[in-house]
């Protein structure tokens, strides 16, 4: 393939620190380059090195005559006096944009629910982010950078990205680089993975085959093979010792080292976690109850956020929480930790329940700032069980990648993502049973999401995920939910499920974007006899969800009378409850369908 773009013996210094001693690296034509690493390796310099953002200090970056290159970093470059068309496509007549399918495409993307005459110092830093993004994707690149790329998308955004960079950037089209800490896309985009991780003389780049998932299976496979030469190594050291103390050794077979396939690497590796324990552990310090929201309802000026919502929390579970931006997830959030007040309904409170929640704005630190990491830790207790061990604050501080020379810096100078893992260390550490996540995968990186799922895994009580990271929900969690339309819904499918429905639902109109068409057939294009039809299945229907409602009633009395201690009997009845509410999802969907009909 034809060569785009490429570096040769890049070595770039800052005043504290060799960033790369001598890197060199090229893109090809069809490449799909994800490129991951820990924070403060040298990810974002090397992707402005490459788009000509950042000067080398010896060194060569080649491009191929002609080529263009763009790039998305995480600075803010709009113009804040600016309206979002004029952003957009400048000085375009509507007829002249709306007839290019990109356009379209990208306006109907990423910025549908903007306002075309906003002005951008109007928006939010999400939405300012969405639309610098789809700038740079209406123009004509042969050679794409992009930095942080999913930071303020939301699962649908996140989904048609990943569709729309496979089909623009295909194998016989040009180049795209993408630095992200968002697995799953990782997975979907990318054909190559870059390393980058810090070697003897700065970082150094390390390609890998494939998106996220195989470059785990290799890295697994090089560090395994490492530790076998290491082994090996050791062992010669200590026969060459023994030789010396005491003569030459007896003669010995030498071991034999067989690489395995990538399915054998793993197939030793014990379950995520193990539920039944963790719902004993989980039952003994929350009892029977947690948090019930019953027939719950909030409004806004005038706008009902949430409507109808029964979710009845139980001692143990482990939920995702999906939704558009603005769909009420923060507000559902607020209804369980306490700061909402519902304007009808009522959320009902087990009396033994101790919540925590890491929201997105670090507030626990606050009170932190000037004191050294170690001094924070000083004020916890001196250890804590985790999978049955007792570690320490630190120790558990160094498994979420905190080195020993961090624990003599101030709170107030940690970098971002250093302080998100310190926010999630106290959160856990404060021992609640009922834990919360409020986008917790905001500036940490890939290495850090693994250890982070980790400690999760063996942590015991009821956990809450509200997260965009479509690959921590599915990792962490063993359900999810959506916010659809206001309501709350449970969704047996998972992610999948919801981008159907989230796709099914009719778009919210707004000015300067287009209407959809093709709506459902309102009442008046129904025959009499198909309006018939359709009102007896509608009342068949409700009369089928009473009974269900009764049966889920009597389930709940059945678990909370029941022998907490009898784990099996409990696990029985929570899946047929499941299945009763797995059939409620399906009848009110085909209630929604058909009501949708008679409108």
């Amino acid at each position: 393939m034809a060569h785009l773009l490429g570096a040769e013996a890049l070595h770039l210094q800052f005043p504290t620190q060799v960033v790369f001693d001598s890197v060199t690296v090229g893109v090809n034509e069809g490449d799909r380059i994800g490129i991951v690493g820990r924070n403060g390796d040298g990810k974002s310099s090397l992707l402005s090195m490459l788009t000509g953002q950042l000067t080398p200090n010896s060194g060569r970056v080649t491009r191929r005559t002609g080529i263009r290159v763009g790039a998305l970093d995480q600075s803010d470059t709009l113009d804040g006096a600016s309206t979002v068309g004029h952003v957009l496509v400048g000085d375009l007549a509507d007829h002249e944009w709306a007839g290019d399918p990109k356009v379209r495409d990208v306006v109907g993307g990423l910025v549908a629910d903007i306002a075309w005459d906003a002005l951008v110092s109007t928006l939010s830093g999400g939405q300012r982010r969405r639309v610098q993004l789809a700038r740079l994707l209406m123009g004509d690149w042969d050679v794409i950078a992009l930095d942080e790329p999913t930071n303020h998308l939301d699962v649908e955004g996140i989904t048609w990205l990943a569709g729309h960079l496979k089909t623009r950037w295909a194998r016989t089209g040009g180049g795209l680089l993408v630095v992200t800490h968002d697995r799953w896309f990782l997975d979907e985009v990318a054909l190559t993975t870059w390393e980058v991780h810090s070697g003897p003389n700065g970082s150094v780049i390390e390609p890998f085959d494939g998106g996220y998932a195989a470059y785990i299976l290799q890295r697994v496979e090089r560090d395994r093979q490492a530790a076998t030469v290491e082994a090996k190594r050791q062992n010669l050291m200590k026969k060459e010792l023994a030789w010396l103390r005491r003569g030459a050794p007896a003669r010995t077979s030498k071991p034999k080292f067989r690489i395995e396939a990538a399915n054998q690497l793993i197939e030793d590796v014990p379950p995520l976690r193990n539920p039944i324990e963790l719902a004993k552990l989980a039952t003994a310090r929350l009892g029977k109850e947690v948090v019930d929201l019953l027939d719950v309802g909030v409004t806004y000026d005038g706008r009902q956020v949430l409507r109808d919502i029964e979710w009845r929390i139980a001692p143990g579970e482990r939920t995702g929480i999906l939704g558009a931006n603005g769909a009420g997830k923060s507000t559902l959030l607020g209804l369980i930790a306490g700061t909402v007040t519902p304007d009808s309904g009522r959320v009902k409170r087990g009396k033994t329940v101790k919540l925590a929640m890491l929201d997105q704005q670090a507030g626990i630190l606050a009170e932190f700032e000037g004191d050294m990491v170690r001094e924070v830790l000083a004020q916890l207790q001196t250890d804590f069980s985790v999978d049955g061990k007792d570690v320490t604050p630190a120790q558990l501080l160094e498994r979420l990648g905190f080195r020993r020379e961090h624990l003599s810096a101030r709170v107030g100078e940690l970098s971002g993502g250093q302080r998100r893992r310190l926010q999630l260390l106290l959160t856990i550490l404060s021992e609640p049973n009922v834990l919360i996540l409020d986008e917790p995968t905001n500036d940490v990186d890939t290495d850090m999401l693994a250890a982070t799922e980790d400690l999760l895994d063996s942590w015991p009580g009821t956990l809450i995920v509200v997260s965009h990271d479509r690959y921590l929900l599915e990792r962490v969690t063993d359900q999810q939910y959506a916010i659809l339309g206001g309501r709350l819904r449970h969704l047996p499918g998972g992610v999948d499920e919801y981008l159907r429905l989230a796709k099914a639902q009719p778009a919210a109109a707004t000015p300067g974007s287009p209407t959809r068409s093709g709506s459902a057939p309102s009442s008046a294009a129904l025959s009499g006899a198909e309006l018939r039809s359709v009102q007896k299945e509608i009342t068949s229907i409700e009369r089928s969800l009473a009974k269900l409602d009764g049966r889920i009633t009597a389930m709940h009395a059945e678990l909370a009378a029941h022998d907490q201690s009898d784990h099996v009997e409990i696990g029985r009845l929570t899946t047929e409850l499941r299945a009763l509410e797995n059939e409620v999802a399906a009848a009110e969907a085909r209630w929604l369908d058909l009501s949708e009909q008679l409108e």
